[in-house]
């Protein structure tokens, strides 16, 4: 996605972060102090897509908390939204008078880098210098969070805040791999073996979603195994040319279509949406997930009935980066509520209670980590990160990509077209964009 790019998960509900009711609906010049002093009563407008079981839910809830207590007569209004909804209305509701004060949304060139482009997006450089988020985030979680006047992530001014990162692991079933008798795989070769003895033992190995990302992500991750840092720059930042029938799309394209046919991956996901990924792999249906550390808190909160835990993809990349941004939209009426509310998730309190609860923290401390689930997930970010293995996402490089990348992954799934018709398809709107921007 994650989110990542990165993800369709169960949303917050409303009930969940609702106030009592206090009149009045939005209101606000945008630049009180925001503690409601005024005697005017005032709404910070939330959207945010987490589930109430995830990490981030969780720890968003908390900071609703602390922000009512900190904003007398100031009133959080949470709307419930989807990651799909967000992800293909964005443009639309930022531009007219509906668009919230805060909002989380998705990072990279097609996403916020588009919205910045379009001048939907409030520039926060002044506020990320004036309360230190440019101190708190790594120059590498600060890739997602800067856009240049072409909307390319990585340099210019800050259109986002993320507070936490995100990876694609891969989540197993420790009972099925016993049953079977097969390793945690530290290499490639050893990943599809265990593959292969599943198959064969009439068990579809990896649970899989072909209608939404989790799809596009595995095959990202197979041209990711034939790839380097330098290509990666050149398929997202533009900092190279990208041949689509080069090695490393070719072999993914390729062995993506034949673990179909070897049955490592079902026929039937073609439809399938992340959430129903998600809900099989928690039933215990399949011995692995390919998918990100936003799962990571719901399947310590669901699963009950099996042991399981996560590794890292073997290779030296895998998707992954910041997690998805805090956005203000430039029509946002107060956006000082909205600064002061992602100060707040920045406070090491609420990145301890994120960590604990199955995210990944960008400014906790790390002796306040005591699960040891959560401490796993955070090694193994942190390992990937240390080693340059982020790699983005597939989707990220240009608008509307995600849809393409959908529509391509389910032709392989379904074997409506040949690998090499499938790069073609998807190698247009890439190259589209690339002349738009005038590379």
């Amino acid at each position: 996605m994650k989110m990542g790019r990165s993800t369709a998960v169960a949303v917050l509900a409303a009930a969940a972060l609702a106030l009592a009711a206090c009149g009045g609906g939005r209101s606000g010049s945008g630049d009180g102090s925001g503690d409601g002093s005024s005697g005017q009563a005032r709404t910070l407008t939330l959207w945010h897509y987490e589930g109430a079981d995830s990490a981030m839910g969780k720890a968003w809830a908390e900071a609703v908390k602390q922000f009512e207590a900190s904003h007398p007569g100031v009133q959080v209004k949470f709307e419930e939204k989807g990651f799909e909804q967000i992800q293909k209305t964005a443009g639309m509701v930022l531009n007219s008078d509906e668009a919230p004060d805060l909002m989380e949304y998705n990072k990279g060139n097609a996403t916020a880098g588009l919205l910045s482009k379009q001048g939907l997006l409030t520039d926060l450089s002044d506020e990320a210098a004036k309360r230190g988020w440019d101190k708190l985030l790594s120059p590498s979680l600060q890739t997602t969070a800067r856009y240049d006047d072409r909307g390319i992530m990585g340099s210019g001014r800050w259109f986002g805040v993320p507070n936490y990162g995100e990876y694609v692991m891969v989540y197993y079933n420790k009972d099925l791999f016993e049953k079977q008798g097969v390793e945690v795989p530290t290499t490639f070769d050893e990943l599809t073996a265990v593959l292969d003895a599943f198959a064969k033992a009439g068990t579809t190995p990896i649970a899989m979603a072909g209608a939404e990302y989790p799809a596009q992500q595995l095959f990202y991750l197979l041209a990711l195994n034939q790839a380097d840092r330098a290509w990666v720059n050149s398929f997202q930042l533009y900092q190279g040319k990208v041949d689509f029938h080069g090695p490393q799309l070719t072999y993914a394209a390729r062995t993506f279509a034949d673990w179909v046919g070897k049955g490592y991956i079902g026929k039937d996901s073609a439809g399938m949406k992340a959430e129903d990924m998600g809900v099989a792999f928690i039933s215990g249906k399949f011995p692995m997930m390919v998918s990100g550390s936003w799962w990571y808190g719901r399947l310590q909160s669901e699963i009950k009935d099996f042991e399981w835990g996560s590794f890292l993809w073997p290779g030296n990349l895998a998707p992954g980066s910041s997690g998805n941004l805090w956005v203000v939209p430039e029509k946002a009426e107060n956006k000082d509520l909205a600064y002061d509310f992602i100060d707040i998730t920045m406070k090491k309190e609420i990145q301890n209670l994120l960590g604990n609860s199955g995210g990944i923290p960008v400014a906790a401390d790390p002796s306040a980590i005591t699960d040891e689930k959560s401490k796993e997930l955070i090694e193994n970010f942190n390992e990937l990160s240390s080693r340059d293995g982020l790699a983005f996402y597939p989707d990220w490089p240009a608008p509307g990509y995600y849809d393409v990348l959908v529509a391509g992954l389910q032709e392989l799934i379904n074997g409506g077209k040949k690998p090499e018709a499938v790069l073609d398809e998807i190698a247009q709107p890439y190259e589209d964009n690339l002349a738009d921007i005038g590379n």
